[in-house]
């Protein structure tokens, strides 16, 4: 095993985290969600995406929330861009990090964003482009990487082909998702693999969503093969709304307490994070679905 020792925590909360809540959350809800996040330590946080309200209506206040945060420096808030178009509002709005995404699945790109998997890619290139051109740091994702609603089982050299062109693209890196949270730990091996074959591990990430309890072992499993970038959600918020029977993604605060448990430093503090889980799911009118945000609790209890 090559266990890294240190792991970067992108934190989708404030946007794949919220995305589908099928209530309106307000902008200062979610402005002071992702100053919390701040204060916890995390330095790599999405804040927001730029998309069709029409398609995604919770992130119609895009702008609103950017030009309300009190950013930080050293702290990256990053913006989902699926176009041209959204590019442009997320400069408008000044953001300095921006994702855009494919997925491995034939099926899964035509249901979400209504082309090709090479079609989305050729489509991604000039926002790439336009991007790194202004200085903007691109990160890639790859969406259905273990399983796809419609295909069912996705190969891992389809995966790792477009996490290279990604790649080639001038992505930082890419996310590995497992979008409706299929994967086990050799299958994701398996998948992580193929991918090593186009990119070495420090330009490779995983996002887990835990819809068969299986994100924890399956982030093990990519920190065995030298996956030192994960991304997870405070509280366990999250679901696609592209992805039927998708639940959430794996709760920050229950990778933090099993990063912490191993010996290896993410920055983050736990007992600061367990609150900011609570606060929201407060705000959100139910519990966090974090195990180690409910334990932490009743002990204090």
């Amino acid at each position: 095993m090559a266990l890294p020792n240190q792991v970067r925590i992108w934190e989708a909360g404030p946007r794949d985290g919220l995305q589908n809540e099928p209530g309106s959350v307000p902008t200062e809800v979610k402005v002071e969600l992702i100053e919390r996040l701040a204060d916890c330590g995390l330095r790599f946080i999405e804040a927001t995406s730029f998309v069709s309200p029409r398609w995604v209506p919770q992130m119609a206040d895009n702008a609103d929330v950017m030009a309300r945060l009190e950013r930080r420096p050293g702290v990256a808030y990053q913006v989902l861009v699926p176009n041209l178009k959204g590019l442009e509002g997320a400069i408008a709005a000044g953001a300095d990090h921006v994702g855009i995404f494919a997925a491995a699945s034939e099926s899964f790109s035509r249901r979400n964003i209504n082309c090709s998997i090479a079609e989305s890619l050729e489509r991604f290139r000039p926002v790439a482009e336009a991007a790194l051109a202004r200085g903007i740091k691109v990160r890639g994702f790859v969406s259905c990487v273990a399983g796809c609603p419609f295909e069912g089982e996705i190969a891992p050299r389809a995966v790792a082909e477009v996490t290279g062109a990604l790649l080639a693209m001038g992505c930082s890196d890419v996310g590995l998702g497992d979008t409706i949270g299929v994967g086990t730990p050799r299958k994701v091996q398996a998948m992580i693999s193929a991918c090593l074959d186009v990119a070495p591990a420090e330009r490779l990430g995983v996002h887990f969503h835990d819809t068969y309890g299986q994100a924890l072992a399956n982030i093990l499993a990519a920190l065995e093969l030298g996956i030192g970038i994960c991304d997870s959600s405070v509280a366990g918020l999250g679901g696609c709304p592209y992805a039927p029977g998708a639940t959430g993604n794996v709760a920050t605060e229950d990778v933090v307490y099993m990063l912490d448990g191993m010996g290896i430093e993410t920055g983050i503090d736990l007992a600061r994070l367990v609150r900011t889980a609570w606060w929201i799911s407060e705000r959100l009118g139910r519990e966090p679905v974090s195990r180690v945000a409910r334990a932490m609790r009743n002990r204090v209890a």
